[in-house]
């Protein structure tokens, strides 16, 4: 279909389906939290109730910030994460209608969750008991991605008009231009590049090619080979020669981490973005932290405090009063209002300040249309986890940029879109998907990996990076113990061991094949030593592509002493949850053993790729052949385990 539509046509096209998935998504909410009842909405995760008000308190950035606990602790998945938009409620009975506040949680830690308030005053009924809590739809998230896309189709004659062309057309990304050579010839930048000891060679090559690319231009980190690190690099270097750059991701978390790296590198950086939605260790780099402790924020405060007194005095003052009450009324709220502008006047000059002496502006896709950053524009910008993004997002900070650098592996998980027929229809092709098959962009694998046994990567490395990534010499024949296998498949053909649906969430489970899993790997831990696994502080992850079987795992472990004992250094969770992480050991539940050899959502053969290389020294799967290897990719993966020896039945251990 692509080839045969224009720029625009494509970007209506993508208009439409962005729009598709707005309805899924709201649906999706309507049908979860609109139509259910208190109830229910408490049973399936997305209202905690009731819950019990612990203390108000000015936080970060003065902002107003509570902390509730959930009265009865009930078990089991929510909704709740930090970042998430909420609605706190009081159904406290003798009130007219429901009362409520917005906010914005901070972070969800058991049964305790911490809420920013989109509120400067306590709720007078936050007291009055019977409190709730509920998930909110994220609206404004659309509304700038539709306006970012109407944007870039109507250009023309523009720098934005150039980059769409050169992204989804046939336009051939220019040669070096001025702003270009003047990077790659600045003497400095170039010695930072040769001499780091930080980067390898694929890693350096990779970081001369942004350096030179003066439109566009591509980093592809397969796993575990330094891609941040890489990012980093470069966005440290193109900030020294340009002043200032944005850095976007798709998600707060990628963008924290990259906020990280780059304070670790000295650079001065800024994080847009509100104080409830960013990490602990980047909340001195968000603006509202900054202005806090400006030099000239004492004044802002001092003025701020005047305000309020004089509101407090004049709400003091009623109709009945006199003529001389009314005027001294009327001088205070003159006096409010040359405070306030004077107010206002030194905070624009404060963020102005603070925006302007920044090397690295941060924030999420979406964020970068924040209204302090809607008047600005950046020589380049960087989008990490480029291959997770959905691609209106991608042209907000794009429309404010004259090139744009993105870093990703579309061999990992695409982006979560709730719109089956959106998905189908290309809205998980993501604008690094599409750009980095240009024949003509510069782009550059990372290919020495630093973080699992060769063996574990060398399957990953056939099917999905042309068979060119090296294991560094540091973990290339690592193992948990000498001798140990570094990969195992135990194969439950013929076992009888069949798949089950939940009939209410649809997700599908195997309890045979989940009591295997527990059994093979509790007897790995006996063999290396619960006493060793402390002292090593050995991590194990247990990923299973379905929800229910995350369920049914975590059930069998919790009467487990072995799991107690070792609870801090194991975690089960689905692919989703582990995309960025690494663990010593990852043992794989495939669950899917059906008689019509259905692979379902398994055969989007990438959440693998994510699932198996998370494993530093040791990778376990289970699974049934049977099924699975009606599969071309799973029949190659149990082709490689049997001729590397890595494969047994299930027949030998049980």
């Amino acid at each position: 279909m692509w080839p045969f539509m224009t720029t625009r046509q494509q970007l209506q096209h993508t208009l439409e389906l962005i729009k598709l998935e707005r309805q899924a998504d709201l649906e999706y909410y309507r049908q979860k939290v609109l139509l259910r009842s208190l109830r229910q909405r408490v049973e399936e995760g997305t209202t905690w109730y009731p819950v019990r008000f612990k203390q108000g308190y000015i936080g970060t950035g003065e902002r107003l910030t509570i902390d509730i606990e959930r009265i009865a602790q009930r078990e089991g998945p929510h909704a709740f994460s930090s970042g998430k938009s909420v609605n706190v409620f009081c159904n406290a009975s003798g009130k007219p209608e429901k009362e409520h506040v917005t906010g914005v949680i901070n972070y969800v830690r058991d049964h305790s969750m911490v809420i920013t308030l989109n509120s400067e005053d306590l709720p007078e009924w936050i007291e009055d008991g019977q409190l709730g809590v509920d998930v909110m739809f994220d609206e404004m998230t659309y509304r700038e991605m539709e306006l970012a896309l109407n944007k870039v189709i109507k250009a023309e004659d523009t720098r934005v008009a150039d980059l769409r062309e050169i992204l989804l057309g046939s336009h051939i990304p220019s040669g070096l231009s001025e702003k270009s050579q003047s990077i790659q010839g600045t003497t400095e930048i170039k010695k930072d590049v040769v001499t780091s000891s930080v980067l390898n060679p694929s890693q350096v090559s990779a970081l001369e090619k942004v350096l030179r690319a003066p439109d566009v231009a591509f980093i592809h980190g397969p796993p575990g080979t330094g891609k941040t690190t890489t990012l980093s690099e470069a966005i440290r270097l193109v900030s020294k020669a340009e002043g200032q750059v944005l850095v976007c991701a798709p998600s707060n978390a990628a963008v924290d981490v990259l906020v990280e790296k780059l304070d670790h590198l000295g650079l001065t950086v800024l994080r847009i973005g509100h104080p409830a939605r960013v990490t602990e260790q980047s909340l001195s780099k968000t603006m509202d932290a900054k202005i806090a402790t400006h030099v000239h924020y004492p004044e802002l405060k001092s003025l701020r405090k005047r305000m309020e007194q004089l509101k407090g005095t004049a709400g003091k003052f009623k109709r009945k009063y006199g003529h001389h009450e009314r005027q001294e009324r009327r001088l205070m709220y003159e006096e409010i209002k040359l405070l306030k502008a004077d107010a206002d006047l030194l905070e624009f000059h404060i963020v102005t300040e603070l925006l302007n002496s920044a090397q690295a502006i941060c924030c999420t896709l979406v964020g970068a249309s924040h209204p302090m950053l809607r008047s600005r524009r950046y020589k380049t910008v960087f989008i990490d986890e480029a291959a997770q993004a959905l691609e209106p997002a991608c042209w907000i900070p794009i429309l404010r940029c004259e090139r744009v650098i993105f870093a990703g592996d579309h061999q990992q998980l695409p982006p979560t879109i709730k719109s089956n027929e959106a998905a189908r229809l290309g809205l998980a092709r993501t604008l690094f998907e599409k750009g980095i098959h240009h024949q003509s962009s510069p782009s550059a694998m990372l290919q020495v990996q630093y973080r699992m046994h060769e063996k574990i990567m060398q399957f990953p490395s056939t099917q999905f990076y042309q068979n060119q990534l090296i294991a560094h010499e540091s973990v290339k024949r690592w193992l948990l113990k000498p001798h140990e296998l570094p990969v195992e498949f135990i194969d439950t053909a013929g076992c009888g061991f069949a798949e089950k649906q939940d009939p209410e969430t649809l997700s599908r489970y195997n309890e045979e094949e989940g009591h295997l899993l527990i059994r093979i790997v509790e007897a790995l831990i006996h063999e290396i030593g619960i006493e060793v696994w402390l002292e090593e502080k050995i991590t194990l992850g247990i990923i299973t592509p379905y929800r229910a079987q995350v369920d049914y795992l975590t059930k069998l472990t919790e009467a487990s002493p072995v799991w107690k004992t070792l609870h801090a250094y194991i975690s089960i969770h689905t692919v989703d949850a582990f995309q960025g992480q690494e663990r010593d050991v990852i043992a794989i539940s495939f669950v899917r053993s059906n008689e019509k050899s259905e692979v379902g959502f398994l055969g989007d053969i990438r959440r693998t790729n994510v699932a198996m290389t998370r494993a530093k020294k040791k990778l376990l799967m289970v699974g049934d052949s049977a099924t699975l290897g009606s599969h071309p990719f799973y029949m190659a993966l149990l082709d490689y385990t049997q001729t590397e020896g890595f494969y047994k039945s299930a027949f030998e251990i049980q």
